[in-house]
Parts: C-alpha cells; sequence; structure tokens
C-alpha cells in the first residue's frame, strides 16, 4: 500500500514542503510573487488532504502505512511553514513553538499509548480536526501576507493562528486527560 493513489497524494504533501519554502529564499521576481506563489502552493497540497482521505475511503485502499503517513504528512507541512512564517516574522515565535510543541508531544503520547495497546483513548477528536482546520485557513492568510478582496490577510491570518494556538492547547489538554488514566496505571 506505499504507492495507491491516495498514498501517492500524501507522499506529494511531502515533497511539496521544499517547494513552498524555497519559493521565499529562491530569488526570483519580486517579494509578491512568492507570496501568491507558495499561497498557491499551500491550499493546493493542503487539499491533497482532504483528498487522500476521500479517496482511500472510496477506493476502498485505507492502510496502516497510509493512516500513519498521512499525519504526518500534515505535521510536516505545517511545521515547515509556521517555522518560515516565523522566519519572515509574520507569526510570532512563541505561537509557533506552541503550535510545533504540541504535534511533537502528542506524537509521541499517540507512539506511546499503541505501544501499550490503548491507542483508542487518544484517538483524534473533534478539537484537534478543529484546530487542524483553523491552522490550515490562517497559514494560507499569513503566506500571502496582502490584501485579497478587501480582506487583510495578515491581521486574520494572525487571529486566527492564535486561535489556532488555543485550539492547539485545548486539544494537548484533552488528550492528556484522556491518556492519564492509563499513564497511572502503568506507573504502580
Amino acid at each position: 500500500m506505499f504507492w495507491t493513489v491516495p498514498t501517492l497524494l500524501t507522499w506529494t504533501r511531502i515533497a511539496a514542503i521544499p517547494l513552498i519554502v524555497a519559493v521565499f529564499y529562491v530569488p526570483w521576481g519580486p517579494p509578491r510573487w512568492a507570496n501568491t506563489v507558495a499561497t498557491g502552493l499551500f491550499i493546493v497540497f493542503a487539499l491533497t488532504d482532504w483528498a487522500d482521505g476521500y479517496l482511500a475511503r472510496r477506493l476502498n485502499q485505507t492502510s496502516a502505512f497510509g493512516a500513519f503517513l498521512d499525519p504526518v504528512a500534515d505535521k510536516f507541512l505545517v511545521s515547515a511553514c509556521i517555522l518560515v512564517l516565523v522566519h519572515l516574522g509574520r507569526a510570532d515565535v512563541f505561537a509557533g513553538l506552541i503550535i510545533i510543541g504540541r504535534e511533537i508531544a502528542i506524537s509521541a503520547l499517540r507512539e506511546w499509548m499503541a505501544q501499550i495497546g490503548a491507542v483508542r483513548s487518544v484517538a483524534v477528536h473533534m478539537v484537534g480536526k478543529l484546530k487542524t482546520a483553523t491552522q490550515m485557513v490562517a497559514i494560507p492568510f499569513l503566506l500571502y501576507d496582502g490584501v485579497l478582496w478587501g480582506i487583510d490577510t495578515r491581521w486574520w491570518g494572525t487571529w486566527l493562528l492564535w486561535v489556532a494556538v488555543v485550539l492547539t492547547v485545548w486539544s494537548m489538554v484533552y488528550y492528556l486527560q484522556r491518556a492519564i488514566p492509563e499513564i497511572r496505571a502503568r506507573a504502580r
């Protein structure tokens, strides 16, 4: 199941990361072009997150490998873009640290919970999905960094990123609360 259509879409999300980052660091045109191209690339590749899940179910090509790779690709894409945005001064470093730190902590927690056979207690919850959706809207707004159809994308992107930070902390607390009974049981 390494090379199914859904898994290939997930791989393209990972392959897109150097492209999106390079747009800002390879001199090839006015800065406005870089913003527009990076935004377009991010949107196209973020949509593959929806498409790969839909196609996996529709084509009956779900797999354990795909279930592993999909969230990894999302975390790589979001983390890379957050780091670029922090470097460009469009995102606060603390927002970046909270978002990336949570992803590392919850990934480690899920891995540990899987090893002890309690992975269901930290299954994806609606707060986590809402966090991801908010990030996926905030990031292209911040990548674009201008006025689009009368919308100040930096203002809205910054506001949405902080909403994502709140949801990030909320979801982390939720998952930790669900895991604490298992952690306590294993500590005895």
